[in-house]
């Protein structure tokens, strides 16, 4: 799990319960991306709620969930907000 600690100490992070956020103070959770099927049973990733793309089709969700994951990595965790 990577965390980030922005420099006015808030701290950026793709959830996940490797370790209970609680112990840095109280956490606001938001959602950061949405991983949906199509009427075709394809996934997609839609990053739209931190103003990314979507990003599909993928026959697989775990594929869809991959992407989505990259794509936070690289364009959203470690950018200034």
């Amino acid at each position: 799990m990577q965390i980030i600690v922005m420099p006015d100490g808030q701290v950026r992070c793709v959830y996940s319960e490797e370790i209970d956020l609680a112990v840095l103070g109280n956490p606001t959770i938001t959602r950061a991306s949405h991983v949906e099927p199509n009427p075709h049973g394809q996934w997609w990733a839609d990053l739209s709620p931190v103003g990314g793309p979507m990003q599909g089709p993928f026959a697989h969700r775990s594929d869809a969930i991959i992407a989505e994951r990259q794509w936070l990595a690289l364009h959203w965790l470690e950018s200034e907000q």
